[in-house]
């Protein structure tokens, strides 16, 4: 009766989830589900160990939550994003609309801007080029995710996305944890996903598909309900907040605009590893301090400085392109609440999952996955993100459930932990990508598209194309060992 409670209760998150309940409500009635049917103690589990286990969530990582998302805001309201586009499309144009589109988002994404800020900055950009070059329509919201949501959310180095954020107290790893591996895992990506596209477009072009259809406006889609409930368990900007604040009209230099976005690359770099490595940071096994130590806290340190070192040097470039500075920077940072306590929410309902007496059925099918820990840390994190939605609560109910054990196999195996880490990440961000997630349900809105339309397309290159990554990173480091 314990793991079809825990089946139910699941199953009953997804569905209502899907259909736009808060997780905020869902994810505590869901625990609570399972534990009534596991006759467990139900306000306990509640309050102790839902409640624990989502604060905690919320002490380590809101604050990369709030600076991200305060970037990302101040990066559309300054004008930066939607200059570093007109200059992808300058210098490219509609010979090459595809790569632009990609490129453009690779670029803004992995220099820390939020994703959704940039669906809503690129959509126009890809309708233009696209429309101009001919391309159909329904190919945009696949170029949109090659260039946000695969390579530069889990892969590249450094990137400074959540979801490359999680692994780093568990494995006590920093955002560059194992750097080749995620190089060739982003050629890949990149390489896979652009080729699959311009497979489509040829094969448009011999139908004489043309762009078709009238476009949308994506403003229109960011006060949209349904649409934000589920946007925010899958990444850390509550859409609703795009349209507050002032957006500039004046136009901004590509070097000022693209100056605050080496400045998290550079950042991130100097403090992970060369600044906290170089002080002493021993105080921190004091009780006061939580009794951790610097590999626990080092990854989100240097992601958090980079941030707001970024931000500091965004407001002082941009500060007279921004006009409602304090309503952009109240705007930004409540986008990043509720998207912080729905993913908590996850991670809470995952904690009470764990804690049940039917659970270790589940632990012990995962750690008997044949392959080894790599494989089976990659199962388990593309099984919980394709259940929950979200690259980041299906990554953070696996490694709270079973991150120790992964350790302790590593340390008797001899791997290293930042193999795990990227191993994790990359496997976090192949099936979350499924019909019900949420960034692809906003995409899909926002491009005025259909999954019938586009999600084939959206398959191969959010999907495919990562699960080829994963396979070759797992290969490579299994036979070389993380480099």
């Amino acid at each position: 009766m314990g793991l079809l409670g825990i089946l139910l209760a699941l199953g009953l998150l997804i569905w209502l989830a899907y259909r736009g309940w808060s997780v905020l409500l869902l994810a505590p009635a869901a625990a609570l589900i399972a534990a009534a049917i596991s006759r467990e103690p139900l306000l306990a589990h509640w309050t102790q160990t839902f409640m624990n286990s989502a604060a905690q969530f919320i002490a380590q990582f809101f604050p990369l939550f709030l600076l991200g998302a305060l970037f990302g805001k101040l990066m559309d309201d300054s004008g930066s994003v939607d200059a570093i586009a007109r200059f992808m499309t300058e210098k490219l144009g509609p010979r090459r609309a595809i790569l632009a589109v990609v490129l453009a988002g690779a670029m803004v994404t992995y220099g820390g801007v939020s994703l959704f800020v940039a669906f809503f900055v690129l959509v126009p950009m890809a309708q233009a080029l696209f429309r101009a070059a001919e391309i159909p329509r329904r190919l945009m919201p696949a170029a949109i995710a090659l260039g946000t949501s695969t390579f530069t959310m889990t892969a590249f180095p450094g990137t400074p996305a959540i979801q490359n954020a999680i692994p780093m107290p568990f494995f006590g790893t920093t955002p560059f944890a194992a750097p080749g591996l995620g190089i060739i895992a982003s050629i890949i990506m990149f390489g896979f996903g652009l080729w699959w596209l311009d497979r489509a477009e040829a094969a448009a072009r011999k139908a004489g598909e043309g762009y078709g259809g009238a476009d949308v406006a994506p403003g229109s889609i960011a006060d949209n309900e349904i649409i934000r409930e589920r946007a925010t368990t899958a990444r850390e900007f509550d859409p609703a907040e795009l349209g507050r604040g002032r957006h500039s009209d004046a136009a901004v230099p590509i070097a000022v605009a693209m100056l605050p976005l080496v400045v998290v690359v550079a950042m991130n770099l100097t403090m992970s590893l060369v600044i906290l490595p170089r002080l002493d940071f021993s105080f921190l096994t004091e009780e006061r301090w939580g009794g951790t130590s610097l590999s626990a806290v080092a990854g989100v340190w240097s992601v958090a400085v980079a941030l707001a070192t970024a931000i500091l040097v965004l407001i002082v470039l941009n500060w007279q392109r921004l006009p409602t500075l304090r309503a952009s920077m109240d705007a930004g940072a409540n986008a990043s609440v509720l998207p912080a306590f729905s993913v908590a929410s996850l991670v809470g309902f995952g904690a009470v999952v764990a804690m049940l007496p039917a659970f270790p059925v589940v632990r012990d099918w995962v750690l008997s996955i044949g392959g080894g820990p790599l494989v089976s840390l990659a199962v388990a994190t593309n099984i919980l993100a394709a259940l929950t939605g979200s690259a980041s609560g299906g990554m953070t109910i696996a490694l709270d459930a079973l991150g120790s054990t992964y350790m302790r196999i590593a340390a008797e195996q001899g791997i290293d932990p930042g193999l795990m880490h990227r191993v994790a990440v990359i496997g976090s961000g192949t099936l979350d990508s499924l019909p019900h997630n949420g960034a692809v349900v906003t995409l899909l809105a926002v491009c005025g598209s259909t999954h019938r339309e586009s999600y084939l397309d959206i398959v191969m290159v959010g999907i495919v194309g990562a699960l080829f990554a994963l396979v070759a990173v797992i290969i490579l480091g299994s036979t070389f060992g993380s480099f």
